[in-house]
């Protein structure tokens, strides 16, 4: 039903768990696109061997070409965007579905809420190491979320005739840093105005660990290098347009950001 892009960096543990999340807890049957960026880790191999579609390149292309290459696959209307750093929890998808059928078009741009690493304070562990499957799990039913304004971008979903509409992702901000806000802008600019995170639509995030690796300066540099692109190019800074444009994270009135005490 979807076309899930996977951009992955030497990064197979978390592949191969992201992965195995898609097939045991999804309702539909999901076309996955991975984009193995050098895939010197054994990734190449395991998709290779594993029948799983992928692209490749020799280098690391960051996220707006390898989602761009990747895309190129996409047989399905829809197209999700995720990290590979994900572990997708049961019934994330009905949830999505079940929005489509609801809003009865396709101008929309429609994300997930991340757990751990993300929205909701919750850890069932900081890596896979350490990662508690059993008790995310076991207290997915106590979390309480709520459906918000906006986008938290990834993992997010569109129809392909609106992300072929404005290009994809915009290579300009290669390899990553304002990439996915300018995707959102974009999207605005053909008057798509339904931005909608849904509470119910949960994956586990590890955080950083994806494309990115973590080096806080190299990100702390790209973050500014990303701000500097967006507002030469769309002249209003990307938290000037989340807030008064996308107006994100919020709905009645609630925060986005809210712990939970298990």
């Amino acid at each position: 039903m979807f076309s899930i892009l996977i951009p992955s960096f030497n990064n197979i543990n978390y592949l191969k768990l992201c992965i195995k999340s898609i097939k045991n807890n999804s309702k539909y049957d999901h076309q996955v696109i991975v984009h193995i960026n050098e895939g010197t880790d054994g990734s190449l191999d395991y998709v290779k061997e594993n029948k799983i579609e992928y692209t490749f390149s020799n280098e690391n292309l960051g996220m707006p070409k390898a989602l761009n290459l990747s895309s190129k696959l996409a047989k399905y209307d829809y197209i999700l965007i995720s990290h590979d750093d994900f572990y997708y929890c049961p019934g994330w998808d009905r949830e999505l579905a079940n929005e489509i059928e609801k809003i009865g078009h396709n101008n929309f741009y429609i994300s997930g809420t991340m757990v751990g690493a993300g929205q909701v304070n919750f850890d069932a562990g900081e890596t896979m190491d350490v990662f508690n499957e059993e008790k995310l799990l076991k207290n997915l039913k106590n979390i309480e979320t709520f459906n918000f304004q906006g986008s938290t971008k990834c993992p997010g979903l569109v129809h392909k005739d609106i992300w072929n509409k404005v290009g994809g992702w915009s290579e300009e901000f290669s390899p990553t840093g304002g990439d996915d806000t300018d995707f959102a802008m974009k999207l605005w600019e053909i008057d798509i105005r339904i931005f909608k995170g849904l509470g119910k639509c949960l994956a586990y995030h590890f955080g950083s660990i994806t494309t990115r690796k973590k080096n806080k300066s190299l990100f702390t540099y790209l973050g500014s290098r990303g701000n500097k692109i967006f507002l030469r190019k769309w002249g209003i800074s990307i938290n000037f347009f989340e807030k008064f444009y996308l107006r994100s994270g919020l709905d009645n009135k609630k925060q986005l950001i809210f712990n939970f005490i298990n």
